[in-house]
Formats: C-alpha cells, sequence, structure tokens
C-alpha cells in the first residue's frame, strides 16, 4: 500500500455521503506498499468511532479488475477468511469515484504485520493459505495472471538496457534464467492444479494476533494460476532472511501448515523448485521496472532487485523440494 493521489476535505465528504459510515474523524494515509493510495479512514457514528481502509486505485489497476477484485474479498470473508469486508454505498454498490480514481471503502482489520515472522506465524499462514485456495474454488469470477511467465520477457524489456548498471552481468543471467524457466515451466493449463491465488502475499499483506493469523489483505494481484505458484511466492517472501539465507525451518513450518489443510500432490512439491525460481523471477523483474521506472508521488523508495537475485541463485541450485522443508 502507497500514498500517490491526495484528497481534499471537500472530496472526502463529498464521497462519504454516498455512505452510511457516518462523519469522517481523521484520514491518514499509509505508506507501504507500491501500486494504490490508501488511507486509514476513522468515522463517528451515533457517538461511536469506526476504522475503515480507504483505497484509492491508481493508473497501473485495470479498472475492469476492480468488480473480481472486490468480490473476491467479499466471498472469502463470507466463507470465514480472516478478509476485509467491502463496505456498500447507499446504492448497494461497493465500487466510488473521487479525485479521478476509482475507490472503495473496506473494513478495517486488527492485527500486526510482522517485519522477522517466525516458524510458527509460516505454519499459520501456510495453514490459512491453503484455506483460502479452498474457499476460492466455489468463487464464479476469473482473472489470468497479466504478469505469468509470458509477461516476463515484456517486463524485462522496460528495464534491461539499465539491468548491468545496477548489477554487473545481471543481463545474462536473466536472459539465461528466462530461457530455462521456458522450458522446465509446468504447463499452466494441465499440469497442475489450478484456482484463485493471492499471488502478494508478502508480510505486510498478512496481520497476527500473537501467533494467530487475523488478516489477509491487498487482494490487487489476485488471479487465476497454480495454487503451487502462490506457495512459491510465499517460500520466497517468508523464508529468506534479511543476509539473504534461507531458513528451512520456516519452510518446513510453512509447507507443514499448508498441508495441514491442502494435501499438495506429487507433481506440485516436484514442480516447487521451479516455481520458487520462476516467483523469484516474477518479482526482481518488477521490482527492476519499479527501481528504474518510480511512480512519481509515491510515498516508499523502490524495493531493491537484488533481493531476489540471491533468491533466484539460490533456487537455481535447487534440485528437489526435499531442500525446502518438503517430505517426499
Amino acid at each position: 500500500m502507497a500514498v500517490y493521489t491526495d484528497l481534499t476535505d471537500e472530496q472526502l465528504t463529498d464521497l462519504l455521503s454516498d455512505y452510511d459510515i457516518g462523519s469522517v474523524l481523521s484520514l491518514k494515509g499509509i505508506a507501504e506498499g507500491v501500486e494504490n493510495s490508501n488511507f486509514l479512514l476513522t468515522t463517528e457514528q451515533n457517538g461511536h468511532a469506526e476504522k475503515f481502509i480507504l483505497t484509492l486505485y491508481e493508473k497501473r489497476v485495470n479498472p475492469d479488475d476492480l468488480p473480481f477484485f472486490i468480490n473476491l474479498m467479499s466471498h472469502l470473508a463470507e466463507s470465514g477468511l480472516p478478509c476485509p469486508v467491502p463496505v456498500k454505498r447507499k446504492d448497494g454498490s461497493t465500487l466510488s469515484h473521487v479525485a479521478g480514481r476509482p475507490a472503495a471503502i473496506i473494513s478495517f482489520l486488527e492485527g500486526l504485520s510482522l517485519r522477522r515472522p517466525e516458524a510458527v506465524h509460516c505454519h499459520a499462514l501456510g495453514a490459512g493459505m491453503a484455506e483460502m485456495h479452498l474457499a476460492a474454488q466455489r468463487f464464479d469470477m476469473e482473472r489470468m495472471n497479466n504478469l505469468s511467465i509470458d509477461a516476463w520477457p515484456g517486463l524485462y524489456d522496460t528495464s534491461r538496457h539499465n539491468a548491468d548498471t545496477l548489477h554487473a552481468g545481471l543481463t545474462d543471467l536473466i536472459d539465461g534464467e528466462l530461457a530455462r524457466l521456458k522450458e522446465h515451466w509446468p504447463d499452466t493449463e494441465t499440469a497442475l492444479p489450478r484456482g484463485i491465488i493471492h499471488a502478494d502475499l508478502f508480510a505486510d499483506n498478512v496481520f497476527f494476533i500473537g501467533e494467530e493469523l487475523s488478516g489477509i489483505i491487498d487482494f490487487y494481484f489476485a488471479c487465476k494460476d497454480m495454487l503451487a505458484y502462490d506457495l512459491a511466492i510465499v517460500l520466497n517472501a517468508w523464508c529468506f532472511e534479511t543476509n539473504t539465507s534461507f531458513n528451512i525451518t520456516k519452510a518446513r513450518a510453512l509447507m507443514d501448515g499448508y498441508n495441514s489443510v491442502r494435501q499438495l500432490s506429487p507433481a506440485e512439491i516436484e514442480a516447487l523448485p521451479v516455481l520458487a525460481a520462476g516467483a523469484a523471477m516474477r518479482f526482481l523483474l518488477t521490482r527492476l521496472h519499479d527501481w528504474f521506472a518510480p511512480q512519481e508521488g509515491a510515498l516508499v523508495k523502490p524495493k531493491n532487485p537484488l533481493d531476489y537475485l540471491h533468491r533466484l541463485r539460490f533456487h537455481k541450485k535447487t534440485e528437489s523440494a526435499v531442500e525446502y522443508g518438503v517430505e517426499l
């Protein structure tokens, strides 16, 4: 989450007049993430204060995708998952328009995003993600992954000419890995179980109260893809330390948590090394793009692409899912 678009008092008042959530007490920008403008909105109604999240969808979000994202959150929350609930306007719809941007107000979830999650949190996240995958099987809308392997070469073209200025030899390394991944990537339509995935379950998109998972947020990359690919994304995001070392204890806890709810198939387990390398490549390329073309008005600095170069190198040397803590 981040803030790129500010609101005037008049714009905010006009927006809230379409909702039955009271009058505004405060509005504070949330300086996290890279995609949309997000605010912590506090309102007062009948003497009671209540918190919400106001999101303004920026230019990189396709407005046509918004009904999918909003309805998915509603479906998952109705299925019992700790997800935000979109707030309905007085006319029954959930999407608004303000400051030239599509917008939505969603419920506020209690909890903390952890900067240094432990194995117990990885286990809880694995179980929660599996529950999300199962619940989403009953969701009747689809959105294809616009950042799948087929999109990576085009994405790389936007920053290819700058890559070696960030790290010597990066261009050749990415070229070689893109070719290797294309050769070994599972057939996305038939090889592995597919469904709706979150595709961006980083630590700042997950809340805990103590050791209990209390919230999964920010579904704006959600799409239909291989379920095990979602697990590979989380493996990259949660199981490497700040010194780039791989923490197999966290990885084993993540896998055990997932398998406690939805058992991975032998084919999914076998594919984990290439899926993990692909997930590392996806975030290396998007971070590389953002590094050289940061969004104007962002309150957060682009994240270092080289964090995912280290992960990619690790996965390239990985021969079996056993090295991720999976029991074959």
